[in-house]
């Protein structure tokens, strides 16, 4: 599953495990997959990938494990990504990714991104995934993730970008008189 080449000689975890999500992108499509984001169009509105490196990131993410293609539609043939069990479990790197961007990434004034609220009891989890309320760490599975509204037009403004771009591509040109 690993790429044996990238990872022989080491016993590094972190090392082989770079091998498989180790740039930009796939970290990002993995960001999208975790959110619930499945289709091509909708994962490359979101990360604003071309759409060959989006094929070529969703195919080696599929033979590495992290993701399984399972098509929609019949006409046009049509595919969804799903997160594995594997891709599933790389949750809690997005969860500290995103506490250490909010922390380290931004200014003091600029509001979170993402709110995240333990489903139980209903309080905002703190970065750490700690709630506040219940003192417990908090698994994925009692999480909702809300966006923040500037999140949520951010998104909205991406993916209508997106499809701008789309319906300007399959223009044809005007005729020349």
């Amino acid at each position: 599953m690993v790429k044996k080449a990238e990872t022989s000689g080491t016993v590094c975890p972190v090392a082989r495990s770079t091998a498989l999500i180790g740039d930009r992108w796939t970290i990002l499509i993995m960001r999208e997959l975790v959110a619930g984001c499945a289709r091509f169009d909708d994962i490359q509105a979101q990360t604003d990938a071309t759409p060959q490196l989006l094929t070529t990131r969703l195919k080696q993410m599929e033979a590495d494990g992290l993701v399984v293609r399972r098509a929609y539609s019949e006409r046009p043939l049509r595919y969804e990504y799903l997160l594995t069990d594997m891709g599933r479990a790389f949750y809690p790197v997005i969860f500290a990714l995103r506490a250490w961007g909010e922390t380290w990434c931004k200014t003091a004034e600029e509001p979170l991104a993402v709110h995240v609220f333990h489903r139980e009891c209903g309080t905002e989890i703190g970065l750490d995934g700690i709630c506040p309320s219940c003192k417990v760490l908090v698994a994925r599975s009692d999480m909702e993730s809300r966006p923040s509204p500037e999140w949520a037009e951010e998104r909205r403004l991406r993916q209508e970008a997106h499809k701008a771009r789309i319906a300007q591509r399959s223009q044809k040109p005007a005729a020349y008189s």
